[in-house]
């Protein structure tokens, strides 16, 4: 990363890379940001959760302005690609640069929003930064429900305007985001008797792109989890499986997930893999120019559990084809924003019970609640029990921000034009940081990056040199 330009922005990229920081484990890379403060000489504030905040004096001849408030979250999205080694809790991101572009290797990249908090602390070693007073804050475990941005205090803060840094699209401001539930159903499921005659294999279902399930359900991307409930049904239909023993697929509740697995009995296992190769070319079919990667295949395995019943398998798999995945309703003040989404993300195997994980996320709250009651009733239709998280609130776009007005001068200096702000379908924390600070004005911004929460996640290089120049001009601008 040393030949890359702004060299300070990819140093700070890379020490943060080389330090395990998967959601809830984001201890040692904060101890690293409280050094690089500790050694720059600066007051820093760490609260219970994790969160730190460190207080950067302006530079000379700025002092008597507001302060700004510069916001990441430290932790990342750990995905790998199944035969890839690697130990999210252990092992440091390994980088490579593809061209114009940064890349991990067989792993999601983390520039999501590594490359964000990068960009905050580089300020602090820029020769040519102007600003008034600023306030960095990092925040930990935003991918699994943005559990840091909710434990701010008042009074953590004294800035009333903030610039997040966990946009992924060089060039465009966004005001506004959509709030999200978690729905969680545990279906309970019996076991029978071991089956003789049979020979007991392992499903795969691999290949898929995966990606955000905000940013990218749009675009159709295939779901492992109902595809393989689709081949398992349809196997059934032509009499080749005897028993279902387990299904496990997904691995995050905010990715589209890439690759399930199932364990069966089954009778024949030629006549199996036939049929596994139809349904993967009548997918693909329907994939085509979207999502071209399927593989649907099968080993040998020697899970030692006995198969569900009959009943209780038929029943799962209805109720994963029944749950509804993706894009619900796109909106109408907004042409091109995704209103409303649902994500069936993952599904989990027990002994005695079926887990199954689904993510709903809407800029409405009343379709959120009920987009987030349907797929309950689903559930409970299905004799399953149904948790729900508290969720997390929505940014409200407020198209009259001062600041917001200065980004697009900023925007229309570097560009040539002012971009017509945005909002996302996605959970940026500004509606937490929203709700707990009443008043804050806020934007966000980033550079370019692509297939977040999947192991193609990239950022591109020149954008990060841009959205550094923008920041560096905002921050100057404002003070």
């Amino acid at each position: 990363m040393h030949t890359l330009e702004p060299a300070v922005v990819w140093k700070y990229f890379a020490g943060l890379s080389a330090i395990p920081r998967r959601s809830g484990e984001e201890a040692a890379a904060g101890d690293w940001v409280v050094r690089i403060a500790e050694d720059h000489g600066l007051n820093w504030q760490r609260d219970a959760t994790g969160n730190i905040v460190i207080q950067v004096p302006a530079t000379p001849g700025r002092e008597g302005v507001a302060p700004t408030v510069l916001q990441g979250h430290l932790d990342m999205v750990c995905e790998k690609n199944a035969d890839t080694v690697h130990n999210f809790s252990t092992d440091p991101i390994r980088l490579r640069i593809v061209g114009p572009e940064v890349k991990a290797t067989g792993t999601t990249l983390g520039a999501d929003n590594g490359i964000g908090v990068a960009m905050a602390l580089a300020v602090l070693d820029a020769p040519n930064a102007q600003h008034g007073p600023l306030e960095l804050l990092f925040t930990v475990d935003e991918e699994r429900g943005l559990t840091g941005a909710k434990s701010l205090q008042p009074g953590s803060l004294r800035g009333k305007r903030l610039i997040n840094i966990d946009t992924e699209e060089l060039g465009q401001i966004y005001i506004g985001c959509a709030g999200g539930i978690d729905t969680l159903l545990e279906l309970p499921v019996q076991r029978g008797p071991y089956l003789s005659g049979s020979a007991r294999i392992r499903i795969i279902v691999k290949g898929l792109r995966g990606g955000h399930s905000g940013c990218d359900i749009h675009e159709g991307r295939g779901n492992a989890n109902r595809i393989l409930a689709r081949a398992l049904k349809e196997l059934y239909a032509k009499g080749l499986i005897a028993g279902l023993v387990a299904i496990d697929g997904g691995s995050l509740r905010n990715a589209i997930p890439r690759e399930a697995f199932a364990v069966v009995d089954i009778r024949d296992p030629a006549d199996v893999q036939a049929a596994l190769a139809d349904v993967e070319d009548v997918v693909r079919c329907e994939l085509a120019g979207v999502d071209e990667g399927l593989s649907l295949a099968s080993e040998s395995n020697a899970d030692p559990r006995a198969p569900l019943l009959a009943a209780d398998a038929h029943r799962l798999l209805d109720l994963l084809l029944a749950l509804p995945h993706g894009y619900v309703a796109f909106s109408r003040a907004l042409p091109g924003l995704v209103e409303t989404s649902t994500n069936l993300a993952t599904v989990r195997t027990a002994d005695d019970h079926i887990g199954i994980a689904t993510s709903q996320r809407s800029s409405i709250q009343s379709q959120l609640q009920w987009l987030a009651g349907s797929v309950a009733a689903l559930g409970r239709l299905a004799g399953a029990k149904v948790e729900q998280s508290d969720g997390y609130p929505g940014w409200p776009p407020n198209p009259n921000s001062p600041l917001l007005a200065q980004a697009q001068k900023v925007f229309e200096r570097q560009f040539g034009a002012a971009p017509v702000p945005k909002a996302i379908h996605a959970g940026l924390e500004c509606g937490l940081i929203g709700d707990r600070f009443p008043g804050m004005d806020m934007i966000s911004i980033g550079p370019d990056v692509r297939n977040a929460h999947s192991p193609d996640e990239c950022v591109d290089i020149a954008s990060v040199a841009e959205t550094w120049q923008i920041l560096l001009a905002l921050l100057a601008d404002l003070s």
